[in-house]
């Protein structure tokens, strides 16, 4: 083997780990959505997911991501501690499909069938459609569908060259002893694990491993205690993303751990005691590309049949190792980069913390109006409580929409994010006004100003029908209710026309002698605040009702929704009678 063999086989190999790693990314993206639907079955049972890992697995060729998904969904409390266990066993048995795939380099044969199996063959064909696809589509499916096809091509391009670079080491006796050497399986578990922690993929190292078996001087002797290895070094991949994270996600990374320490420790004594009281023959034997897959699979499947109904023992083994402490209480869970490779997913937590955003914004609201009445230390500090958390909502959330904006995301998630970016300004700005109000409240009461019983009276009911709206808007978000939002539009011209007319009054009862100037400078903030509440629910209802299939702005919904609607009017004229002011004495 020369120097140029040498060069051939890193070449080969970076072209592999490249093409792997560049159709494991557009896997993921392609199949995120499905994603979602995926990780709701998990509920259903140890079964389902144990599915779930396996098809995720095999959809996106990667035990490690899976893994890493999985320790951020535990992070993030989308998946409990039970549920990751056993779609950790799932992903185990999912990433043999790879070698399965690889195993296809290895095809011989003379017909006309076998030669359309072979890489050589189909290849060249997928990379031209995958390169047509990339330059010509416009849809980003169809672009992460190219993708995906140049990347198993350069993936396959890869392995045929490491193939070809190494079959001149079957002449090299250094080599031949190399493997006599990784027969003792002790030796073969540690070099696997190695191996696969350092370039942190049991797919790509089980790919390395089938190309030096063109060479024929790798027997099962020697592989079965590499592929054992593999497994356990794949594992660093999940410890190092869960580095930082709370202690359930620890767990979950420490589960893949322990399941495949334990899982080839059994296996590894179950095949040395075959091997001194049995010596097969067939593990001196060469193995072939398809003889890995298949060693692969077996030892996969045996560890998790084996350890499958022992989830409870390895629950209690990793809590055990990582206890229950007492966790510093942070009302607002950081979101999980982790999260950011499935973008549906990613999405889906930045809802629940807006579900949660949204419903401070409300308290604030509430609080702030019974303050106007009562405006006591406790109500104060939990209305200031509520607007700092919404602050934090809005730094946390935005910062991780910017940064899930700039990878390679669908149209619908993309407008997904820009829909979710605009209602977070929305929410933080009603939480700040709700303090303003709060602030007058203050103010009132520090300076002693009492409004008239009329002015409390039609303040009252300006407060409920700002009350309800914020309560429209809270339900047209969280609960996806359409018909909430649109009612939104019509009661906030009603609370526009009781400012003007509650400022009108006031002017009134002033030129009579009936309130002070100081009592209407607070009601005129407070008007103003209550006004601009109802503006922002407007904005939330808008962005609800963005007809973004007909391309129409927020601006043009509304007027779409304002302009010759009788529901509309309907609506308009229920609000004014409910919000009706008595007659002015």
């Amino acid at each position: 083997m020369n120097i140029f063999n040498v060069l051939n086989l890193i070449g080969g190999l970076s072209l592999f780990l490249f093409g792997m790693s560049v159709m494991g990314d557009a896997l993921e993206r392609r199949a995120g959505n499905s994603l979602k639907a995926l990780l709701g079955k998990l509920t259903s049972g140890r079964f389902m997911g144990l599915l779930t890992g396996l098809v995720v697995t095999s959809i996106i060729q990667s035990s490690s991501a899976t893994t890493v998904m999985v320790v951020g969904f535990v992070n993030s409390g989308l998946m409990t501690l039970k549920q990751s266990i056993y779609v950790i066993m799932g992903a185990n048995i999912g990433t043999t499909v790879t070698a399965w795939i690889l195993s296809l380099a290895g095809i011989n044969g003379e017909s006309l069938f076998i030669e359309l199996l072979k890489p050589s063959s189909f290849t060249p064909v997928l990379a031209l459609i995958g390169i047509i696809f990339m330059m010509t589509a416009k849809n980003d499916r169809k672009k992460d569908t190219g993708m995906i096809l140049l990347g198993f091509a350069v993936l396959m391009y890869g392995m045929s060259a490491m193939s070809g670079a190494v079959s001149g080491l079957k002449d090299v006796p250094g080599f031949a002893e190399l493997f006599v050497v990784f027969k003792n399986p002790i030796l073969g578990v540690i070099v696997g694990a190695l191996l696969t922690a350092v370039i942190q993929s049991s797919s790509a190292s089980v790919g390395i491993l089938q190309a030096l078996a063109v060479t024929g001087q790798v027997s099962y002797g020697a592989a079965i205690p590499i592929i054992m290895g593999q497994n356990i070094g794949t594992c660093v991949t999940a410890l190092l993303s869960s580095i930082g994270t709370n202690k359930n996600a620890r767990r979950a990374a420490l589960v893949h751990l322990s399941f495949n320490i334990i899982g080839t420790s059994v296996c590894l004594i179950v095949f040395c005691i075959i091997k001194m009281l049995c010596a097969p023959v067939f593990l001196d034997e060469a193995a072939g590309m398809a003889g890995i897959a298949i060693c692969h699979s077996i030892f996969n499947i045996t560890c998790t049949v084996l350890l499958f109904p022992c989830g409870g023992l390895l629950e209690r083994i990793v809590c055990h190792i990582v206890p229950d402490t007492a966790d510093k209480d942070d009302s607002v869970v950081l979101l999980d980069e982790r999260l950011l490779t499935a973008p549906a997913l990613a999405l889906e937590r930045c809802r629940i913390l807006l579900d949660d955003m949204a419903k401070c914004s409300m308290a604030s609201l509430n609080e702030s109006i019974e303050a106007l009445d009562t405006c006591t230390v406790q109500l104060s500090d939990a209305i200031r409580a509520n607007e700092s958390k919404t602050d934090k909502y809005e730094d946390v959330i935005s910062s991780y929409l910017v940064k899930l904006s700039t990878r390679q995301i669908n149209d619908t998630d993309s407008l997904t994010a820009s829909k979710y970016l605009k209602l977070i300004g929305d929410f933080e700005r009603i939480a700040d006004l709700s303090l303003n109000i709060l602030e007058s409240a203050e103010e009132r009461k520090i300076k002693e100003i009492s409004f008239s019983p009329d002015a409390k009276k039609e303040l009252g009911i300006l407060t409920s029908a700002v009350s309800e709206i914020m309560y429209l808007a809270y339900m047209g978000f969280t609960e996806d209710d359409r018909e909430s939002a649109s009612r939104i539009e019509p009661l906030e011209e009603v609370v526009d026309q009781l400012k003007e007319e509650l400022r009108t009054r006031h002017i009134f009862r002033m030129q009579h002698g009936n309130c002070s100037i100081d009592a209407g400078f607070v009601l005129s903030d407070i008007l103003t605040n209550l006004e601009r509440i109802s503006d922002h629910c407007t904005n939330i209802a808008e962005c609800l009702l963005d007809n973004t299939k007909l391309g129409l702005s927020p601006h043009e919904t509304q007027r779409e929704l304002v302009s010759d609607n009788e529901d509309f009017r309907q609506r308009f004229k229920e609000y004014s009678s409910k919000y009706s002011l008595p007659a002015l004495v």
